[in-house]
């Protein structure tokens, strides 16, 4: 049975992805590296808060079987990040210990559902979360203030991966 128990579930949040890929395939290696460069992006540009660690595994280490790196997410830009890596990871993989990505997706018919609407149908409104939040959301260039900051702060941690400059910062 899956625990209930408030302090164990917030204990054992999973805030460490490790991106797994085949070193000796160059498409598999390719696909995690450009994953891990779009991750930096995305931090830097303000969307989320993510580390990947400096370090890329080219071999097995450690507890990993395969090539692999590590991404750490404090818990408040978790939920961000982890659909970003499910939408986006292709056919990379994540380690099998509270595992996420449970193997292959299922196929469903869709066909099931009817269109009834091109907008994204509010659900719960009355929770004002989600969709009906009615907390005011950050323009692009707060999101960009916010991952220079991040990425300022970061310079001091040895361990943390930079992201690139911006194509107007190389000019």
């Amino acid at each position: 049975m899956p625990p209930t128990d408030l302090e164990t579930v917030l204990k054992d949040e999973i805030n460490f992805p490790d991106i797994y890929f085949y070193q000796t395939n160059a498409e598999s290696h390719h696909a995690a590296l450009d994953l891990r460069d779009a991750v930096l992006r995305l931090r830097r540009d303000g969307a989320f808060v993510a580390v990947p660690l400096f370090r890329v595994n080219t071999a097995p280490a450690g507890p990993h079987p395969i090539g692999s790196y590590e991404i750490w997410v404090p818990s408040e830009t978790f939920a961000s990040v982890f659909s970003y890596l499910c939408m986006n990871r292709g056919d990379l993989s994540d380690h099998a210990i509270r595992n996420a990505w449970i193997g292959p997706s299922f196929p469903v018919d869709l066909s099931a559902l009817e269109l009834r609407t091109d907008e994204i149908p509010l659900q719960y409104p009355s929770l004002k979360l989600g969709y009906s939040s009615q907390a005011p959301t950050f323009t692009l260039e707060e999101r960009r203030r916010l991952g220079a900051n991040v990425e300022k702060i970061l310079q001091g941690e040895k361990l943390a991966a930079r992201a690139p400059p911006r194509e107007e910062e190389r000019v």
